[in-house]
């Protein structure tokens, strides 16, 4: 028995290795192997790598809410969507293939429906200046979303990203929010003298929760009624690594500069037409990470609906984070989002504080994030209530995290 163990083993040698040098050849968006040892099946020749990888997320909740918004008749209380939640549960496997195919696939155990599939894709390298990806992934847009998914500075993403936009009429269709998340579609990308970076791509826009093609020709502008999106990048010192703070990485220097663009176009009834623009910083220098992004959206109708005005709006953040121990990250964030549009004067301050802090030898992450919502300079009392309809004056999170 003891030799046929023994002569598995060794057959198995040329095809498997614990190694953490192949990060760049199993991207995923989700966990990063960062200097770290991993489990990875890797072909004798290198010509086939492997690797499977796990994140879990479980995290405690508190949201008090402002008293607008809220019926007493109906015993709505200030406190709610609180408790224990978990936010990802992640279960995957990335590689490459033959010196030019990339893949990732994911699922999300967290949510349900066709968000269940995360990530689906492949990527042809050509060469290092052009590369094609096919699938599901992560648009072109926002530094925030384009972070390794495990390693975010905060537990919660920019409200300014997620929150929907206020407009003034009851179409319930029409919720549109500045970030872009997950998508179905087509994109080129390359890196070009180590420092220019570009990503050009079309996109169902429909976001992650829809897996199927839905889409038809715009009516109004009689092109396919897809999402249009782009991004350059300059990285004067190289590569930024994906992270917004990894105790592995604390001798870094590198830093980005970023412009991006999209263009959703629609043709439904009870639909807009929505354009947004983004200009992005990011650094890491030794203990210290910096990002900061400021993003523009306009809606406008569709002529179905027969509406002639159209918004605006304008939300960024700036955050950053500190090594004050090898092993332990303060974080501070400020965001701010004109949630009911250019037009309308007044605007959501959001301070939040943070701390995290990594496990040694264990990949266990802690995440501890407080968040005040705040409203300035609205003229009326309805647009003030109004801007923070649906969010959480105070919040507050603990999150512990776990990756493979």
């Amino acid at each position: 028995m003891n030799k046929i163990i023994t002569a598995v083993i060794l057959s198995l040698m040329p095809f498997t290795a614990i190694m953490a040098q192949h990060e760049e050849d199993t991207e995923n968006g989700v966990v990063s192997l960062a200097g770290r040892e991993g489990f990875t099946i890797e072909t004798k020749k290198g010509d086939f790598v492997f690797k499977p990888y796990l994140l879990v997320q479980t995290s405690a909740n508190f949201n008090f809410y402002d008293d607008e918004g809220l019926d007493k008749a109906y015993n709505q209380d200030n406190v709610a969507n609180s408790g224990f939640s978990i936010p990802y549960a992640v279960l995957g496997f990335t590689g490459k293939a033959f010196g030019k195919v990339s893949f990732n696939l994911s699922m999300n155990a967290a949510v349900s429906g066709a968000a269940l599939l995360q990530q689906a894709w492949f990527d042809v390298q050509l060469k290092e200046q052009f590369a094609i990806r096919v699938g599901k992934f992560k648009t072109p847009f926002s530094h925030a979303y384009l972070t390794t998914l495990g390693e975010t500075l905060l537990p919660s993403l920019p409200v300014s990203l997620t929150a929907s936009t206020i407009l003034p009429y009851s179409l319930n269709a029409v919720t549109p929010n500045i970030g872009t998340g997950f998508d179905l579609g087509v994109e080129v990308h390359g890196l070009v003298a180590d420092k220019f970076g570009y990503e050009i791509g079309i996109f169902n826009g429909t976001g992650a929760s829809v897996n199927t093609a839905t889409k038809t020709f715009s009516d109004d502008w009689h092109i396919p009624s897809l999402l249009y999106a782009g991004r350059f990048t300059y990285m004067p010192k190289g590569v930024l690594p994906a992270t917004q703070g990894n105790p592995n990485r604390l001798h870094e220097d590198k830093i980005i500069f970023g412009v991006s663009t999209s263009l959703n176009v629609e043709s439904e009834n009870e639909s807009t037409n929505d354009f947004r623009a983004g200009l992005e910083f990011a650094m890491l220098k030794n203990k210290l990470y910096l990002g900061a992004e400021m993003y523009y959206m306009h809606v406008g109708f569709t002529k179905r609906q027969k509406i002639a005005e159209s918004y605006d709006y304008l939300g960024g953040y700036v955050q950053g984070g500190y090594f004050v121990a090898p092993r332990l990250q303060a974080a501070l964030r400020y965001d701010f989002f004109n949630r009911n549009g250019l037009d309308t004067n007044g605007f959501l301050n959001m301070p939040a504080i943070g701390v995290n802090y990594f496990f040694k030898n264990c990949n266990l992450k802690m995440q501890a994030m407080y968040q005040y919502i705040a409203r300035t300079g609205h003229d009326t009392q309805l647009d003030r209530d109004n801007d923070d309809l649906g969010l959480a004056m105070h919040s507050g999170v603990i999150m512990l995290q776990y990756t493979f």
